[in-house]
């Protein structure tokens, strides 16, 4: 018998780094594949997988554009970076068999539909994957602050974070060897200690919704199939 995923609709949020692989910068389509895989293997299980993806791996809006051009300019780039990222993911999905639709907050009508939370739920109903792109569509908010809109909009059970490092942190664990990993926190001491796990907008917008963040390691693509079949993995914030 098949165990049964604890989640029965997510929002996955990946960074665009992550599908950078090594090179740091672009596609790795090895990683592209192997995280599809695990999607693939998460919507066989019966989960319905909602996925918004950052756009570091082609430009970050703050950092690329900083000082050198005006801050919407540089944020509506990096929207159109996040569009890259989720055709290619898109591309992987369907290869593989999986049912999927892009929907995007900035109207592109030749390439995505437009994004309309009836029909995005209505697609994940049908068991298709729907990848979210533009983030919010507004500049100043994050992919992960999207993440977080997105997965309450489609009344997801779980935001999965899915980054470079493998939990919370009482400080950054590169810099400082005493810092502690926790199993679980609050949203509340997320934002009173200002960890650096996700932006603040995306956090105060998880607490006032009381939706659960799940924040694992990416590295093993694996770890979306455990967070979803409930094995303990990451750090889990909540309300």
């Amino acid at each position: 018998m098949m165990e049964k995923p604890v989640y029965k609709r997510v929002l996955l949020k990946i960074s665009g780094e992550a599908l950078a692989g090594e090179a740091g910068r672009g596609l790795d389509f090895s990683v592209l594949g192997e995280v599809s895989r695990v999607i693939k293997k998460c919507v066989e299980a019966g989960v319905q997988v909602g996925v918004v993806i950052g756009a570091g791996n082609f430009w970050r809006g703050v950092k690329d554009g900083g000082g050198k051009m005006e801050r919407t300019r540089a944020d509506h780039m990096g929207m159109l970076g996040t569009t890259m990222n989720c055709l290619a993911m898109a591309d992987v999905l369907e290869q593989s068999g999986v049912e999927v639709r892009v929907q995007t907050a900035i109207e592109m009508r030749a390439i995505a539909e437009p994004y309309i939370r009836s029909r995005a739920v209505r697609h994940l109903e049908k068991g298709r994957v729907v990848i979210f792109g533009c983030g919010t569509g507004n500049p100043f908010f994050s992919t992960d602050t999207a993440a977080v809109l997105r997965g309450t909009e489609i009344n997801a059970d779980v935001i999965l974070l899915a980054k470079n490092i493998d939990g919370v942190y009482s400080a950054d664990p590169r810099k400082d060897a005493t810092a502690v990993k926790f199993d679980t926190i609050t949203h509340d001491e997320v934002l009173a200690r200002h960890l650096q796990v996700m932006d603040s907008t995306a956090a105060s917008l998880s607490m006032d919704n009381k939706i659960p963040v799940l924040l694992f390691a990416l590295e093993d693509p694996e770890n979306i199939y455990r967070a979803v079949m409930g094995e303990k993995i990451g750090t889990v914030i909540r309300a």
